[in-house]
């Protein structure tokens, strides 16, 4: 049985289809101040394994608390195998305290997740591994490189150069390289002096190629916008952008496409206007692993 949380009902359907798997009849809606109302409609076996599927990007107080109550439910109806799959999952950015007396929410969370019945959790290339160990059960954090990847081979008739914008993100361009069966960079900056600092590729020369870059969040899409600028200063004949979870906070799709981007495409683990990648198959393949 798999149930669809508001934030991910199409990507629940998706995950049902390709599991070919009964997708659960829910009731959901908000008062008129603001509180939401949960049913489960049909009637689910305590025996039977459910699978809710519930990104809790923004806003996230909202769609965590959804997921809490789904969880719960399924509780109340003894349900004991329960798998949350939270393609994006939220509060997770901060995974170990930096201050004094610091929540570490992503710890805050994995502790409500777990006390509300689930299992197993799967996700989709959280901000850090190290996440995985705050859980005292099975986190699964895939990678949504190879749909990327795929993606990009069937609308991209060159063979780009895949680049990070960062050295943090230099395994996600290894990763859609090798798939893609081409070249991959990231971006470094070097000092030329005490005042000037340049902004250039590492390793590979990127005059008259088509750029592929990617990242796993794009939030304001600042780092993205200077990396666009660049790349079209040093050659590059397209720059197409992608990204796992779009973010894309405030104008962040505008400020991206007037510096000059091709393409912008993210993947489904967020719904948004860029959301044309699905990971469904990535999320079913692995379900039907376990």
């Amino acid at each position: 049985m798999i149930i669809g949380g508001s934030a991910s009902q199409a990507l629940a359907g998706e995950v049902a289809e390709k599991l070919d798997e009964k997708l659960c009849h829910v009731e959901t809606k908000k008062f008129p101040d603001g509180e939401r109302y949960y049913r489960i409609k049909d009637e689910i076996a305590p025996d039977e394994r459910v699978i809710v599927v519930q990104s809790t990007g923004y806003p996230q107080d909202e769609n965590m608390m959804e997921l809490f109550f789904i969880l719960d439910t399924l509780s109340d109806m003894n349900v004991e195998d329960i798998i949350v799959v939270s393609p994006y999952l939220g509060y997770s950015r901060q995974e170990r305290r930096f201050k004094d007396v610091e929540c570490i929410s992503a710890k805050a969370t994995a502790r409500l997740i777990q006390a509300m019945g689930a299992k197993r959790v799967i996700s989709i290339n959280l901000h850090e591994q190290s996440i995985c160990d705050l859980y005292d059960i099975p986190v699964d954090n895939l990678s949504a490189m190879p749909a990327i990847a795929e993606y990009i081979a069937q609308t991209t008739e060159d063979k780009p150069v895949v680049l990070a914008p960062d050295k943090g993100a230099i395994n996600f361009a290894k990763e859609i390289a090798e798939v893609l069966d081409t070249d991959y960079d990231y971006l470094e900056k070097v000092r030329l002096s005490p005042e000037v600092v340049e902004t250039k590729t590492k390793n590979i020369s990127i005059d008259n190629r088509r750029v592929v870059i990617i990242d796993d969040i794009i939030s304001t899409g600042g780092t993205i916008v200077n990396a666009i600028e660049i790349l079209k200063e040093q050659g590059a004949t397209a720059v197409d952008v992608y990204c796992v979870h779009p973010v894309l906070v405030n104008d962040a799709i505008l400020k991206i496409n007037a510096a000059g981007a091709d393409n912008l495409q993210a993947t489904n683990t967020l719904k948004s206007e860029v959301s044309g990648i699905s990971v469904a198959q990535t999320i079913a393949q692995h379900i039907k692993s376990l």
